[in-house]
């Protein structure tokens, strides 16, 4: 079955390697990014399947645009993939509220939009899968990446709640919670204006940790992400949350541990063992 997708964020990384699979797959594709030249070359091999649209997040004009122009010409959607984002590093007091409010319209209005843009295509046909790209950062937080963090954790919340409302309708939700993979992600990410010194000894170390990710070749591969996303779609079923890559399961694996751990303390402290040592959090140093 040819499937019809509207995919974000696919001039690069995570993007670009799921486009390319999804092409490979004989699958019809609406490709958007803000720069539309990177898949130039794929356009010219794949013009039958491939649809390309330039989508700046905030602009909710052109996401209107983009999912009326995949209904036209494929005649609607079967998957949507809201992979599209940025980062933006800064610990909480650093970040003033016109960056924390654009670090949330990327990471959380404009997949949002997106998502009740194409629901009514889905529900008339009565089928349709929308898959939201979180990260680890939506299961724990690090030093230095509080409005990332913040965003993504929303993120997980609003997928869960929908999974919850559309599931009856036939329509699905994963959230895809990739670990470190060799992109531009790090080198990309954007810093706070606002430097206060007194957080650089908690917050370099994370900083310095995510340059460089597309140089290290310990990290997943992006095309076994897009590898796993196909298999996610074809599948009858899958996870709600779903870690990807083998790092991903190490941590969130851990985390879920320091949680019981914590739900334990907590219990204890609440029926009056004051005594009760706190849980640590994990971090991630790489």
């Amino acid at each position: 079955m040819t499937r019809r997708w509207l995919v974000t964020g696919c001039s690069s990384g995570l993007g670009l390697a799921l486009a390319r699979a999804v092409l490979a797959a004989g699958d019809q594709l609406l490709a958007t990014t803000r720069r539309p030249s990177p898949l130039d070359a794929l356009a010219a091999e794949h013009p039958e399947q491939l649809v390309t649209a330039t989508l700046d997040l905030g602009d909710a004009v052109a996401a209107e645009a983009a999912v009326r122009l995949a209904a036209d010409r494929f005649g609607g959607v079967d998957v949507l993939v809201n992979n599209a984002g940025t980062g933006l590093f800064g610990a909480v007091e650093e970040v003033s509220d016109a960056e924390l409010r654009a670090q949330l319209e990327t990471l959380v209005v404009a997949p949002w939009r997106l998502a009740r843009l194409v629901l009514p295509l889905m529900r008339a046909q009565g089928s349709g899968h929308i898959l939201n790209v979180s990260s680890l950062a939506g299961r724990m937080a690090w030093p230095g990446l509080s409005a990332y963090v913040t965003g993504k954790y929303a993120l997980e919340g609003m997928s869960q709640a929908l999974a919850a409302e559309a599931g009856p309708l036939g329509i699905r939700v994963t959230v895809l919670e990739p670990g470190g993979f060799a992109t531009g992600y790090g080198d990309a990410l954007a810093e706070a204006a606002a430097r206060v010194p007194a957080y650089a000894p908690s917050t370099t170390p994370m900083r310095d940790a995510l340059r460089g990710m597309r140089e290290n070749e310990s990290l997943g591969r992006p095309e076994d992400f897009a590898d796993l996303v196909l298999r996610v779609v074809a599948a009858p079923s899958a996870p709600l949350r779903l870690p990807v890559g083998d790092d991903a399961h190490t941590y969130v694996a851990a985390v879920e541990e320091l949680g019981r751990q914590e739900l334990a303390a907590a219990r204890a402290f609440a029926l009056g063992d004051p005594t009760t040592a706190p849980v640590p959090a994990p971090t991630r140093a790489s």
